[in-house]
């Protein structure tokens, strides 16, 4: 396919990734936005996994019998999240009543994924929208994250800031407020790795 006709099935201008518009006018090399990257791997079919190694200039890892390696994870519902049973104490699934999502690659962790429901990440994250999580990777200022707290309240958000006292979250969207939670009101928060939209 051509570039052209690549960004065309994507839905895209197509002359976005002709040889012109490689490069800004200083000469630095112009990169395809994050939306435009999203738009092609879902035109082609692809994997972020399928993508990222293509960047690196690597070979197709396949399976013998020709599939790409993957794995299934638990899936559930953000608002069904906050109902109890669905998690252990250190913010892993347990219980019952998770679906299943097959992941292109097996990752290094333990990682689930849970379908975004209502509009506070919009316009990151709408409604339906799919999210993995890792509880076992570290969190950093400016992450997002999902946060259950200990009255059973799930929600995504932006970490802002998180102190010895106190944990402060984001939101994206300016209809809902930021929140503020001492530490001990906190379950257990887990770092969203990668979202499906």
């Amino acid at each position: 396919m051509s570039p052209s006709g690549l960004a065309r099935r994507a839905g895209l201008d197509p002359t976005t990734f002709n040889k012109s518009k490689r490069n800004a006018v200083d000469g630095r090399p112009r990169w395809p936005s994050t939306e435009s990257i999203a738009k092609v791997i879902e035109a082609t079919g692809a994997s972020i996994d399928e993508f990222t190694r293509l960047m690196r200039g690597e070979a197709q890892a396949t399976e013998t019998n020709g599939h790409r390696p993957g794995i299934t994870v638990p899936l559930i519902g953000l608002a069904q999240a906050g109902d109890g049973g669905f998690f252990d104490d250190a913010g892993y699934p347990a219980g019952q009543g998770w679906d299943e999502i097959s992941l292109p690659a097996k990752p290094d962790e333990a990682v689930y994924a849970l379908e975004v429901s209502g509009n506070s990440m919009m316009p990151l994250y709408r409604d339906g929208d799919i999210v993995i999580v890792s509880p076992a990777s570290s969190i950093r200022r400016g992450d997002r994250v999902v946060v259950r707290t200990k009255g059973g309240e799930v929600m995504a958000k932006i970490l802002q800031r998180q102190t010895a006292r106190t944990v402060e979250l984001s939101s994206v969207n300016p209809d809902y407020p930021d929140r503020q939670f001492a530490v001990d009101e906190i379950e257990w928060m887990a770092r969203i790795l990668w979202a499906s939209q």
